[in-house]
């Protein structure tokens, strides 16, 4: 998105806003219309040449001012202010927060302007606003996601309440281009921050309620890069900026004690160390800021710098925005109709973390969060606005039994009430009814060549035909943790951790067949099945990706062999490559921190390649693409058997450093002579069952 323009049209642009005032410059927008002001300021001075004035325009009580500061990081504004380079916001309460809903859940969204300013404005993630891009045909859903102003109005009926939204970035007013009559005056500076200062104080000084503005030019300046002069002179210009926005509060309550002020600063994602706008889910681009002039009870980390790994998202989130601003203007909806992701910051009670996952019966949702604080009240659960669970004062989980006629998905809304907190979650679930068919098929039976169960260590095979053991005797990152079965199936599951490694930086597991299916010629299918788990966030997606299993170097997926990847968005690829040439199959989701029943089908006489991912909140998805004779030749790859957790080297993540290491949870891995049919796998997925259970 073009944030900047040259000098020139800037200061044309403030002179116009000067001299058109209110009406102009994309005032009046959303059925609003002017007001008087009083003293307007030129554009070059910020809105600091004109004296406030000595008597309020507008009503006491509460008011609020949301600023969002395109490209200012978290750790360049803590730098800053411990340098003393921004003095006008010292005052401010700085803490880390996070963005971008998480990694592998309903809930994740891009890290970049038009996503992260749509969850500022509705306090959802993009599963609800449905702003997924930086482009002009992006608008929030407004049945789903209303709006900051939308609900500030329906709440403060009083004549005369105003709201206003002033924008550098021209992206930013399209989004609510859906939402008629919720603000007053919508403002595009068209690039111009200084446009953005003027017409803000303009609107303070006119005793506006509620206040959006949003500066660009950090942004544009770290295209120079984090450590540039240019960057370091736009934070501290616009740091000043922002200071005569808050002089003129000042004035305001220095002038009407009764007027109570709200000022929150943030920024709408974070940044990589060149200065860009990934829109990735890795920490540097997930980290933002929530500044406060108050005190909330229920911000931690202020002044602390910002977690490097998956406890950031133990912090308050950008959700959080919109409902503590609302509950400052007393407007904050009842729990029956609470949309908000995020909780308001001034309750006592921190409530965070909150999860769903899919029961191993896959007839129940498990709800589970965290709690800080005031913990002494009752614990609410709703679904879909109606109390479903009462729970006792502490509780941070509860199981909801679902009652469905037939098998498929299901989407619900979960709300969580805990004191003065409440947070919502949409969750997802691919139901099995009891009385579908819920046994495995007999027929896997047929075929199957090489089996762990995975309930104890070493893992052996069933068959009695292959080993599995860590690629080096001194990097075993083995490990037992419980299965994704459901009683009387429950045991244990293999965890493979990749960051055990030895001094040359191998890691993984390695399955070594007596007969490889890959290069058998007798062989004319086989198929590869396995139920899988990644951590909490699929931290292991990010970057170049992870492998889940590999016989390749897979550096490229060009290279010879087969190999099935894990990448952002917690996707899952199938490849396979002959060296010169590959087929890949992209596309599939798993859902972070839950078991999926993944499988590939290669059909050599049919040269197809077909992928299954089995999971327990997206459902099934599968795909089937054609290969070729070549590639067929090469499925043996390097020869040395697959890596779990590794490629056919052990090495992958030693020479892909960027991607990072951790932990994948392996159970009732198999590998068949034949191509399994897609009924046969369903029953392994929706029967819970382990394949030992067979006759």
């Amino acid at each position: 998105m073009t944030r900047g323009m040259n000098a020139r049209r800037a200061r044309a642009w403030g002179s116009a806003c000067v001299l058109l005032l209110l009406a102009a410059c994309g005032g009046g927008g959303g059925g609003g219309t002017g007001v008087p002001l009083v003293g307007t300021p030129p554009a070059s001075g910020g809105g600091s040449n004109t004296p406030p004035p000595s008597v309020n325009q507008g009503k006491s009580g509460p008011k609020a001012l949301v600023v969002e500061i395109d490209g200012l990081t978290h750790s360049a504004l803590r730098d800053a202010m411990a340098q003393n380079k921004v003095p006008a916001l010292q005052s401010l309460r700085v803490a880390p927060a996070w963005t971008g809903g998480a990694n592998g859940t309903p809930s994740e969204q891009r890290t970049t302007d038009g996503p992260g300013w749509a969850t500022l404005l509705t306090g959802t993630w993009a599963q609800r606003h449905n702003v997924r891009w930086d482009t002009t045909d992006q608008r929030i859903d407004i049945k789903l996601a209303p709006s900051v102003f939308a609900l500030a109005r329906q709440n403060n009926k009083a004549a005369g309440y105003r709201t206003a939204s002033v924008t550098a970035g021209s992206l930013y007013p399209l989004l609510l281009a859906n939402e008629a009559g919720t603000v007053d005056s919508a403002v595009d500076c068209a690039g111009a921050d200084a446009c953005v200062t003027d017409r803000t104080a303009q609107f303070i000084d006119a005793g506006y309620d509620l206040l959006v503005a949003q500066y660009g030019a950090p942004a544009t300046a770290a295209g120079n890069g984090l450590k540039s002069d240019a960057y370091q002179r736009s934070i501290a210009d616009t740091a000043t900026s922002v200071g005569k926005l808050l002089a003129r509060i000042a004035q305001r309550t220095t002038n009407d004690p009764k007027e109570d002020w709200l000022v929150i600063l943030t920024t709408g994602h974070g940044l990589d160390a060149f200065g860009s706008a990934t829109g990735l889910q890795d920490n540097s681009s997930k980290t933002i800021f929530i500044a406060s002039n108050k005190t909330l009870a229920a911000q931690p980390g202020v002044g602390a710098a910002a977690a490097a790994d998956d406890t950031l998202l133990a912090l308050a989130s950008a959700t959080d925005i919109a409902p503590t601003v609302l509950r400052h203007l007393g407007a904050l909806p009842a729990a029956t109709d609470y949309r908000f992701a995020g909780q308001a910051l001034q309750a006592s009670t921190s409530l965070r973390s909150l999860a769903a996952r899919t029961g191993a019966d896959k007839r129940s949702i498990e709800l589970s969060w965290t709690l800080a604080g005031n913990t002494t009240s009752a614990v609410q659960v709703l679904r879909d606005g109606k109390v479903v669970a009462t729970l006792p004062a502490g509780s941070t989980a509860y199981t909801d039994p679902i009652v469905a006629a037939s098998d498929g998905l299901y989407a619900f809304q979960y709300t969580v009430v805990a004191g003065e907190a409440s947070v919502t979650l949409a969750a997802q679930i691919s139901y099995v009814a009891p009385e579908a068919p819920v046994t495995l098929a007999p027929t896997l039976a047929n075929g199957l060549l090489n089996y762990y169960p995975l309930d104890a260590l070493p893992g052996v095979d069933a068959k009695n035909a292959s080993t599995l053991a860590p690629w080096a005797s001194d990097a075993n990152g083995g490990s037992l943790v419980d299965d994704g079965f459901g009683a009387p199936y429950k045991a244990k599951a293999l965890r493979i951790d990749s960051t055990v490694k030895n001094a040359s930086g191998m890691a993984g597991y390695r399955l070594v067949q007596n007969n490889d299916v890959t290069t058998n010629a007798a062989v004319t299918a086989f198929t590869i099945g396995f139920w899988m788990r990644t951590d909490a966030t699929c931290s292991q997606g990010v970057s170049n990706g992870g492998t889940v299993i590999g016989n390749k170097n897979y550096t490229t997926g060009g290279n010879a062999g087969l190999a099935i990847g894990l990448f952002g968005s917690c996707e899952i690829r199938f490849n396979v490559g002959t060296g010169s040439a590959r087929a890949d199959s992209n596309g599939y989701s798993l859902s972070a921190g839950q078991w999926a029943y993944v499988a590939v089908v290669i059909d050599k006489a049919a040269l197809t390649m077909r992928g299954y991912v089995m999971d327990p909140v997206r459902g099934t998805q599968t795909n089937s693409t054609a290969i070729t004779t070549a590639l067929v030749d090469k499925l043996g790859g390097l020869g040395n058997g697959l890596g779990l957790n590794e490629d056919g080297t052990g090495l992958y993540y030693q020479r892909e450093s960027s991607s990072p290491r951790g932990a994948m949870d392996f159970n009732d891995f198999a590998i068949w002579n034949r191509a399994l049919t897609s009924a046969e796998l369903n029953s392994i997925f929706k029967s819970g069952q382990p394949l030992s259970t067979l006759p």
